[in-house]
């Protein structure tokens, strides 16, 4: 499984609006993605940070994700943010929401 973490810096008071747009548009659209398993945002206590979270079967579907569709997810939540996203890619090595295969070492 893949993971990208994706950072986000946000305009004062509009956490709400990122939510809502991330609920309504953004889930519907990763939905219809091969591959994508789950997204997971979370907020920092000043409200102005955000990181989500998503997990792609394999790191060819993220990576076919980030060229095809993120570029228009980004131009989607741009009247958010404070800006461009930061974007860092990992492989998921342990989760107790997914079922993994074992690994021999980590």
């Amino acid at each position: 499984m893949h993971a990208r973490f994706v950072t986000l810096n946000l305009k004062p008071d509009r956490l709400d609006d990122l939510t809502e747009a991330m609920n309504n548009q953004l889930l519907p659209l990763l939905k219809k993605q091969t591959g994508f398993k789950d997204l997971i945002t979370v907020a920092g206590p000043s409200r102005t940070k955000a990181v989500a979270i998503s997990l792609w079967d394999k790191k060819e579907s993220a990576d076919s994700y980030n060229s095809t569709t993120y570029p228009e997810v980004v131009k989607m939540l741009s009247n958010f943010l404070e800006g461009p996203p930061q974007i860092e890619v990992y492989d998921v090595v342990a989760s107790t929401l997914h079922k993994l295969p074992t690994l021999s070492a980590v």
